[in-house]
């Protein structure tokens, strides 16, 4: 599968296409977290959701933060948001 249709297959998913059942349609994690590892701001923001709420993978706050952080740090508003939630919650950080 080409990189160009990986990065499709991630924008759909990031404008909500297909959302309602995670754990049954998302595609191959292993190709999210490639895109979202070469910089792809919506993959990295949709990485941070699936750990945040343990859709198709193992709850971890912990990687939701770092996933957030660098969507965030991109200038991705729902990751700026859900990053600050985080902190006001304190999930997988000190409440701040």
């Amino acid at each position: 599968m080409n990189t160009l249709l990986k990065k499709m297959m991630v924008a759909l998913l990031a404008f909500g296409i297909g959302q309602a059942v995670w754990a049954d349609d998302v595609p191959d994690l292993q190709k999210i977290l490639w895109v979202a590892e070469q910089g792809y701001v919506p993959a990295q923001y949709i990485l941070g959701v699936m750990y945040a709420d343990g859709e198709g993978v193992r709850q971890d706050y912990a990687e939701a933060l770092k996933w957030y952080r660098k969507a965030a740090e991109q200038g991705d508003a729902r990751a700026q948001s859900d990053l600050g939630l985080m902190y006001a919650n304190g999930q997988g950080v000190r409440q701040d």
